[in-house]
């Protein structure tokens, strides 16, 4: 499982519809509007994201 880097909510890798990549990484979502949201201003979100 992965965490939507923007909502929270816990999302399947294999089965996300909506996926994109920075610096390197995947990040998975659990929709369009969540994954707009990040590639608008990724910094903003990873920071938030425990590493």
């Amino acid at each position: 499982m992965a965490v939507d880097p923007v909502c929270k909510m816990e999302v399947y890798e294999k089965t996300a519809n909506y996926k994109s990549e920075y610096q390197g990484k995947t990040y998975y979502f659990c929709a369009e509007m969540c994954k707009n949201a990040f590639e608008e201003n990724p910094k903003k979100y990873i920071q938030q994201s425990p590493k």
